[in-house]
């Protein structure tokens, strides 16, 4: 009696797993067990990095927001009060944008914010 190989099934999730570890180091991407392993815990890392970017990304912004401010004879926390202070509504990212694009546009900003208060 011939042996009893399960079908199509199986060999389509193993394969949908295999295909989402190519490029895996060693037995991660060609053993069906480890692979699964593996590739969750992927899952895991690519969730919290989603995290982690938005807070790595936030720390660059300031660095080379204060980085400008320095050039202009001020500091990152001054020049952010001064503009809360006069109503100018610009996020991290557009001033870093600013700061390292168009460094006559923040200056003219900078000085701008230095004489309202």
């Amino acid at each position: 009696m011939p042996r009893v190989k399960r079908g199509p099934g199986p060999r389509r999730r193993h394969k949908r797993i295999f295909k989402q570890t190519e490029g895996f180091f060693g037995g991660r991407k060609n053993r069906y067990r480890e692979a699964v392993r593996s590739l969750f815990k992927s899952w895991q890392y690519a969730y919290i990095g989603r995290k982690l970017r938005k807070r790595d990304f936030r720390r660059l912004w300031i660095q080379r927001i204060n980085a400008a401010c320095r050039e202009n004879g001020t500091t990152y926390s001054r020049f952010i009060n001064a503009l809360k202070g006069a109503e100018i509504n610009l996020d991290r990212k557009v001033l870093a944008d600013m700061a390292v694009r168009d460094p006559a546009t923040f200056k003219k900003l900078t000085e701008l914010v230095a004489q309202g208060n």
